[in-house]
Protein backbone atom coordinates (compact mmCIF):
# COMPACT_ATOMS: atom_id res chain seq x y z
CA UNK A 1 0.00 0.00 0.00
CA UNK A 2 1.09 3.73 -1.07
CA UNK A 3 2.90 5.90 1.80
CA UNK A 4 1.16 8.93 2.68
CA UNK A 5 2.84 11.54 3.74
CA UNK A 6 1.18 13.63 6.49
CA UNK A 7 2.64 16.42 9.02
CA UNK A 8 2.23 15.15 13.08
CA UNK A 9 -0.72 18.40 13.43
CA UNK A 10 -2.17 16.16 10.08
CA UNK A 11 -1.74 13.24 11.82
CA UNK A 12 -3.41 14.11 15.54
CA UNK A 13 -6.20 16.16 13.77
CA UNK A 14 -7.30 13.38 11.63
CA UNK A 15 -6.87 11.15 14.99
CA UNK A 16 -9.02 13.80 16.97
CA UNK A 17 -11.89 13.48 14.06
CA UNK A 18 -11.58 9.84 13.96
CA UNK A 19 -12.11 9.83 17.64
CA UNK A 20 -15.42 12.16 17.82
CA UNK A 21 -16.61 10.05 14.88
CA UNK A 22 -16.45 6.84 17.15
CA UNK A 23 -17.23 7.93 20.42
CA UNK A 24 -19.81 10.93 19.43
CA UNK A 25 -21.32 10.44 16.21
CA UNK A 26 -21.74 6.95 16.18
CA UNK A 27 -23.83 6.22 19.38
CA UNK A 28 -25.72 9.39 18.56
CA UNK A 29 -27.08 7.96 15.44
CA UNK A 30 -27.33 4.65 16.61
CA UNK A 31 -29.66 6.60 19.01
CA UNK A 32 -31.82 8.45 16.90
CA UNK A 33 -32.06 5.18 14.42
CA UNK A 34 -33.88 3.58 17.75
CA UNK A 35 -36.05 6.41 18.17
CA UNK A 36 -36.89 6.44 14.74
CA UNK A 37 -37.81 2.73 14.68
CA UNK A 38 -40.39 3.94 17.76
CA UNK A 39 -42.19 5.51 14.90
CA UNK A 40 -44.01 2.73 13.15
CA UNK A 41 -43.74 1.58 9.46
CA UNK A 42 -40.16 2.03 8.14
CA UNK A 43 -40.53 2.37 4.56
CA UNK A 44 -42.46 6.39 5.09
CA UNK A 45 -40.49 7.04 8.05
CA UNK A 46 -38.28 10.22 6.48
CA UNK A 47 -36.63 10.28 10.30
CA UNK A 48 -35.49 6.75 9.82
CA UNK A 49 -34.00 7.08 6.06
CA UNK A 50 -32.30 10.30 7.45
CA UNK A 51 -30.58 8.58 10.07
CA UNK A 52 -29.44 5.88 8.28
CA UNK A 53 -28.16 8.07 5.53
CA UNK A 54 -26.25 10.20 8.10
CA UNK A 55 -25.17 6.66 9.65
CA UNK A 56 -23.72 5.42 6.41
CA UNK A 57 -21.72 8.79 5.95
CA UNK A 58 -20.38 8.38 8.85
CA UNK A 59 -19.55 4.42 8.95
CA UNK A 60 -17.71 5.69 4.98
CA UNK A 61 -16.07 8.58 6.72
CA UNK A 62 -14.53 6.20 9.73
CA UNK A 63 -13.56 3.80 7.26
CA UNK A 64 -11.79 6.08 5.27
CA UNK A 65 -10.02 7.97 8.33
CA UNK A 66 -8.90 4.42 9.58
CA UNK A 67 -7.05 3.65 5.83
CA UNK A 68 -5.50 6.78 5.73
CA UNK A 69 -4.39 7.13 9.16
CA UNK A 70 -2.90 3.82 9.08
CA UNK A 71 -0.88 4.21 5.72
CA UNK A 72 0.08 7.63 7.29
CA UNK A 73 4.28 8.87 7.28
CA UNK A 74 4.57 11.02 9.30
CA UNK A 75 6.97 13.78 8.88
CA UNK A 76 8.85 15.46 11.58
CA UNK A 77 8.65 19.24 9.97
CA UNK A 78 10.64 20.32 12.78
CA UNK A 79 14.07 18.52 11.72
CA UNK A 80 13.99 19.85 8.36
CA UNK A 81 16.18 22.46 6.45
CA UNK A 82 17.12 24.15 3.35
CA UNK A 83 14.88 24.42 0.31
CA UNK A 84 11.49 23.78 -0.26
CA UNK A 85 10.10 20.53 0.74
CA UNK A 86 7.40 18.82 2.28
CA UNK A 87 6.42 20.52 5.34
CA UNK A 88 7.89 23.82 4.47
CA UNK A 89 6.26 27.29 5.66
CA UNK A 90 6.79 29.34 2.80
CA UNK A 91 6.04 32.99 2.54
CA UNK A 92 5.64 34.29 -1.29
CA UNK A 93 4.86 37.82 -2.75
CA UNK A 94 3.00 37.63 -5.93
CA UNK A 95 5.32 39.76 -8.35
CA UNK A 96 2.19 41.60 -9.98
CA UNK A 97 0.34 42.59 -7.25
CA UNK A 98 2.62 42.28 -4.02
CA UNK A 99 0.34 40.58 -2.42
CA UNK A 100 1.76 38.29 0.03
CA UNK A 101 0.45 34.74 1.65
CA UNK A 102 1.88 31.87 3.57
CA UNK A 103 1.57 28.24 3.05
CA UNK A 104 2.42 25.33 4.61
CA UNK A 105 2.69 22.75 2.27
CA UNK A 106 1.29 19.58 3.74
CA UNK A 107 -0.44 16.13 2.57
CA UNK A 108 -3.34 16.05 0.46
CA UNK A 109 -5.11 14.61 3.67
CA UNK A 110 -4.86 17.40 5.97
CA UNK A 111 -5.23 20.39 3.11
CA UNK A 112 -7.41 23.36 3.82
CA UNK A 113 -6.36 26.42 1.58
CA UNK A 114 -8.54 29.09 3.43
CA UNK A 115 -5.94 28.16 6.99
CA UNK A 116 -2.76 28.14 4.39
CA UNK A 117 -2.62 24.16 4.79
CA UNK A 118 -1.00 23.79 1.10
CA UNK A 119 -2.26 20.33 -0.96
CA UNK A 120 1.22 18.95 -2.00
CA UNK A 121 -0.16 17.96 -5.01
CA UNK A 122 -1.77 21.56 -6.15
CA UNK A 123 0.47 23.45 -8.89
CA UNK A 124 1.64 26.33 -6.46
CA UNK A 125 2.87 23.45 -3.92
CA UNK A 126 4.76 21.31 -7.21
CA UNK A 127 6.12 24.63 -8.29
CA UNK A 128 7.86 25.98 -5.18
CA UNK A 129 9.42 22.59 -4.26
CA UNK A 130 13.27 23.08 -4.53
CA UNK A 131 13.57 26.65 -4.20
CA UNK A 132 15.03 28.77 -2.13
CA UNK A 133 14.55 32.11 -0.37
CA UNK A 134 14.87 35.21 -3.34
CA UNK A 135 13.93 32.70 -5.92
CA UNK A 136 11.35 33.67 -8.73
CA UNK A 137 8.80 31.04 -9.51
CA UNK A 138 6.10 30.62 -12.46
CA UNK A 139 2.91 28.37 -11.82
CA UNK A 140 1.00 27.73 -14.31
CA UNK A 141 -2.72 28.29 -13.42
CA UNK A 142 -6.23 27.96 -15.16
CA UNK A 143 -6.19 31.89 -15.64
CA UNK A 144 -2.11 32.05 -17.18
CA UNK A 145 1.09 32.18 -15.79
CA UNK A 146 1.28 33.59 -11.84
CA UNK A 147 5.08 34.52 -11.13
CA UNK A 148 6.11 34.76 -7.64
CA UNK A 149 9.27 35.75 -5.43
CA UNK A 150 10.00 33.11 -2.41
CA UNK A 151 10.46 35.45 0.58
CA UNK A 152 10.94 33.01 3.23
CA UNK A 153 11.43 29.31 4.38
CA UNK A 154 11.00 27.89 7.54
CA UNK A 155 10.35 24.47 9.28
CA UNK A 156 8.16 24.18 12.41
Amino acid sequence: MEKILMTRAGHTALNEELKHLKSVERPAIIKAIAEAREHGDLSENAEYHSAKEKQSFIEGRIKELESVIGRADVVDTSKLSGAIKFGATVTIVDEETDDEKTYQIVGEHEADIENGLLNIKSPIARALIGKEEGDSVEVRTPGGEKYYEVLSITYK
